[in-house]
């Protein structure tokens, strides 16, 4: 079976992008520039050059896990409501209009513009001068990046406990206190919104961990180390997946500098990225502490409930119990009084005297009231009963 194979693959690209709806995307520069771009996915996946399979990832309509991943030339990044892709000298965020994503792209324009801007024209001339200034120069690009949204979500989700932890101690205060309908359905509902927060609590923590324990992912992540190490300053061809920029030739000098060691050969070196994800591991770790502890606060308050509930059901059954022996034993006095007035023995005060029999048993009758009476009281009074 034959196959036509188009002479410029762009066509098919073009052809692509009539039927495929665009999305709103913005995008940062390295100067905090920010363009809103209306493309479909496969213009992303030929600026970015990712395959579908990464970008499928970003989209809210699929669910995915919390992700950061490393490719030849982007970080392909999905933490709850950031979806990012982020490169070496632009950041491409999705649904800029959404209200959560509106302060991400507010920090990105204030942080991401390097603070040694008026450097960046200089070229890279070699000797220790330039080795201490490449010391001084701030972390990558793609690192700044991936730092406002780490710091971001993790303060988004702390944010979230936090309300919900001041909404849920009260309201479990409140129930133990007092057991009504409507303290357990807004129970019920905090406890549910408590199991949701630390699914992606710990779907964003498991990510981070899963990354820092291997180091070739965060390896991966080294995008300026990538281009300084395709760049002709280590022998090899410019890569050809950046586009031209005026900016390239300076952000390549500069992750030269910043990154010597690996151009000469330590190319596992991730201690820099390393502390950075380490300590949004330590942030986000610390939110999921908290919301074990409100679990197990929870878990204490429906046991003491539970305990409580038991409780209030052998005191009823102590009640009933207690109920049943006190009317057997008025009933047993009864019995007893009849017994022996209707026993077959000749009594000489029995004769002529008739009335005695329904005064015993009007008298008997009166005692045994009081009695029982005196027994339930009595048992109210030690607690045995509810009242």
């Amino acid at each position: 079976m034959a196959h036509v194979v188009p002479a410029d693959p762009q066509a098919v690209v073009t052809v692509k992008k009539k039927v495929q709806p665009s999305r709103s995307w913005v995008l940062l520069d390295s100067t905090g520039e920010t363009t809103v771009l209306e493309v479909d996915k496969y213009a992303i996946m030929h600026r970015v050059n990712i395959h579908a399979r990464d970008l499928r990832i970003l989209d809210p309509l699929l669910s995915y896990p919390s992700t950061i991943l490393g490719r030849d030339g982007a970080i392909v990044l999905n933490l709850e409501h950031i979806k990012a892709i982020i490169t070496s000298e632009e950041v491409l965020l999705r649904d800029p209009s959404d209200e959560y994503v509106v302060p991400v792209v507010q920090e990105l324009q204030r942080r991401l513009p390097p603070v040694n801007a008026f450097r960046q024209g200089q070229d890279y001339t070699g000797g220790q001068n330039d080795v201490e200034a490449g010391d001084e120069d701030e972390s990558p690009f793609e690192f700044r990046a991936l730092e406002v949204a780490l710091e971001s979500i993790c303060s988004f989700l702390a944010a979230r406990t936090l309300e919900l932890e001041s909404a849920a101690y009260p309201a479990l205060d409140e129930l133990t206190s007092q057991i009504s309908s409507r303290n357990l359905d807004r129970v019920r509902k905090l406890k549910s919104a408590m199991t949701r927060l630390t699914a992606r609590v710990q779907k964003v923590r498991d990510e981070l961990e899963q990354l820092l324990d291997d180091d070739d992912d965060m390896a991966d992540l080294y995008l300026s180390r990538k281009l300084a190490g395709a760049s002709p300053v280590s022998g090899s061809g410019a890569a050809n997946w950046y586009p031209a920029s005026p900016t390239i030739g300076s952000k390549i000098s500069r992750a030269s500098r910043a990154s010597i060691a690996t151009v000469r050969g330590d190319e596992n070196d991730v201690e820099d990225l390393e502390m950075l994800l380490e300590a949004y591991f330590m942030q986000i770790d610390g939110t999921l502490n908290k919301l074990t502890t409100l679990r197990e606060y929870i878990d204490d308050t429906e046991d003491y409930i539970n305990i409580q509930q038991l409780d209030n059901h052998r005191n009823q059954l102590i009640q009933l119990e207690l109920f049943l022996s006190s009317g057997t034993v008025c009933l047993s006095i009864c019995s007893l009084v009849a017994g022996i007035f209707g026993m077959n023995i000749p009594y000489t005060w029995n004769t002529d005297h008739g009335y005695m029999f329904k005064w015993v048993l009007i008298v008997t009758g009166i005692l045994c009231s009081v009695l029982f009476i005196l027994i339930m009281s009595y048992a109210r009074f030690k607690g045995l009963v509810g009242s």
